[in-house]
């Protein structure tokens, strides 16, 4: 079977002015058997038109904090670096990927950007905006390496992300200082953490719109569920229609 082509969405360095890319997030891809190829930093519609036709499936890396004012809120003094032109391109890219039922991924900033886009809110820093010391919560930003598991994540019963990782807990890594506050209505949650902050989302009646808070690019080599969310991805991407056989996931 041809392997799927794979859209990875650029990282940008403000100061250097490059693209660049965390060999991570291509070798997970690789590894489950994709083709990953970095995008060009674009918000040309007409590209991002034929870049939604042309591949089978989508990874929304993390990154730059989302500007705020996509959510009607003002910056506060612990949000992190935005790129403007990077929200402008993946939102435009992400609801063209909805329409044509593409498989989208989503990992840490990836799955803030899908809540934002349709229509949810985040916290703009998590200890701050909860008003809680870093170390009464859980520990959402782990030291290196992180291939460490730090947390527990529970899984909702019935759905995408239980049907392809098949646990009612796991241990995830965790590098992020942003969270959902208020879920988009168009999404699901289907995991949350012990602290009650959401950990992964899905998008009903779409066939793959997944994203997690994790980040499953880090632990790809030495975690099983790691492996198997990138294998369900690919298998989106590269099955007739889009559609997914659990079974042959997890088999």
């Amino acid at each position: 079977m041809k392997k799927p082509m794979i859209g990875v969405l650029p990282l940008y360095d403000t100061d250097k002015k490059s693209y660049w890319m965390l060999p991570d997030y291509m070798n997970a891809i690789e590894g489950a058997g994709g083709i990953p190829i970095m995008l060009p930093l674009t918000t040309d519609v007409e590209i991002l038109a034929t870049l939604a036709h042309e591949f089978d499936g989508f990874l929304f890396t993390g990154g730059h904090d989302l500007n705020p004012d996509l959510y009607h809120e003002q910056t506060e003094d612990a949000c992190g670096e935005l790129c403007i032109e990077r929200d402008l391109m993946e939102s435009i890219l992400l609801q063209k990927v909805i329409e044509l039922d593409k498989p989208a991924f989503g990992i840490c900033r990836g799955l803030q950007l899908f809540n934002v886009i349709l229509g949810g809110t985040l916290y703009q820093d998590i200890p701050t905006s909860l008003q809680l010391d870093v170390n009464e919560i859980v520990n959402h930003k782990q030291n290196p390496p992180y291939t460490n598991l730090v947390h527990d994540v529970h899984i909702e019963k019935n759905n995408l992300l239980d049907d392809i990782l098949q646990a009612d807990t796991i241990k995830v890594n965790s590098y992020h200082h942003q969270g959902i506050k208020m879920l988009s209505d168009k999404l699901t949650a289907v995991a949350v953490a012990e602290d009650g902050l959401v950990e992964s989302v899905v998008m009903p009646n779409q066939t793959f719109v997944l994203a997690v808070q994790w980040h499953p690019e880090y632990s790809y080599t030495v975690d099983h569920y790691s492996q198997k969310l990138f294998a369900a991805f690919v298998h989106a991407a590269q099955s007739p229609r889009y559609n997914i056989h659990i079974e042959d996931i997890i088999a």
